[in-house]
């Protein structure tokens, strides 16, 4: 674990690869699960506002769903969610051939809206969890995300690095720039410590 101001970071989340690779997975995250996206509640309004109006974006199907149901439920025990079209597949996914993608990121791609997306998707595979005065990051393992952890090992990007954009988001860019600084140095006290633990080679020259 290390600590940045009152947030703890997971060791996990430090030392892994990680680079999205949609070819690879089809955008699972987004219709895979048992909820939707995770939000907080100052989100909800900006929900509302995109389902509104990207509604011509969207399925038939999820338009169906968010007249009868809205874009967002309150899931007892869980928080606040985008609401799914069958189990886990968000109304706002929209497919590219045969990968999921979302209208609210496309939209803004697009320069037709201000708000990238919900920030827990934004952050994936990071999740928060509060502690009161702090807050834990961790890295949830998925195996649909395999394809990301092969290509982030090929590319030699680190998952703290590839989602730089949604952290700065989050907690500011002089904040990501000390967690920057504090995954690099405990990257290396990992790597340091994991040479001391080698042991050390045989004397086999004659006596």
């Amino acid at each position: 674990m290390l600590l940045v101001d009152n947030i703890l970071i997971s060791d996990d989340l430090v030392s892994a690869r990680f680079a999205c690779n949609l070819g690879a997975c089809h955008g699972a995250c987004c219709v895979q699960g048992t909820s939707g996206a995770p939000l907080d509640e100052e989100e909800l309004s900006r929900v509302d506002a995109a389902a509104e109006a990207l509604r011509a974006d969207l399925r038939p199907v999820a338009r169906r769903i968010i007249d009868a149901r809205g874009a967002w439920e309150n899931i007892p025990g869980s928080g606040y969610a985008t609401t799914c079209v069958g189990q886990g597949e968000c109304v706002f996914v929209v497919f590219d051939g045969p990968v999921a993608k979302c209208a609210i990121q496309k939209a803004w791609q697009e320069g037709r809206i201000d708000w990238i997306k919900p920030l827990s998707c934004h952050l994936y595979p990071i999740r928060i969890d509060d502690l009161g005065d702090m807050e834990l990051l961790n890295y949830e393992r998925m195996d649909m995300c395999l394809p990301a952890v092969a290509k982030g090992q090929r590319d030699g990007m680190y998952l703290s690095d590839y989602l730089e954009a949604p952290l700065t988001r989050k907690y500011g860019a002089d904040w990501y720039a000390r967690f920057k600084e504090a995954c690099r140095d405990r990257r290396d006290a990992i790597a340091e410590d994991g040479r001391a633990a080698q042991p050390e080679p045989e004397d086999t020259s004659s006596c």
